[in-house]
């Protein structure tokens, strides 16, 4: 008997605005582009893509696209979800520590 295999779904798990909040502040916290692209495209997911390109003034398959895996969005777009989203990108200055343990990290 052959096994079935179902896509994972992470959508259908991020059903409250704690756990969509925890997965783009872990995202971010990472540095990695990918992730970051990739969770913003689930949580837009988990709140209906249609509206969030609508709110992003991007067209959906863009949407789609740009923040799958191996996506890459402009920064322009990056803002525009996050706004639609009910977020903002702010910059916070890494102190010497901070960089000194993310180097050891990539080495």
């Amino acid at each position: 008997m052959a096994l079935e295999i179902i896509p994972f779904d992470a959508t259908e798990f991020l059903d409250t605005e704690e756990s969509q909040t925890h997965l783009i502040e872990d995202a971010f916290e990472s540095g990695d582009a990918g992730y970051i692209a990739h969770a913003l495209g689930v949580v837009a997911k988990a709140r209906g893509m249609s509206q969030v390109a609508r709110d992003a003034g991007v067209t959906r398959e863009a949407l789609y696209k740009s923040l799958s895996e191996k996506g890459d969005p402009k920064l322009s777009t990056l803002i525009g979800v996050a706004a639609a989203l009910g977020y903002k990108l702010t910059a916070t200055r890494v102190d010497d520590s901070d960089a000194r343990e993310d180097e050891r990290r990539s080495a």
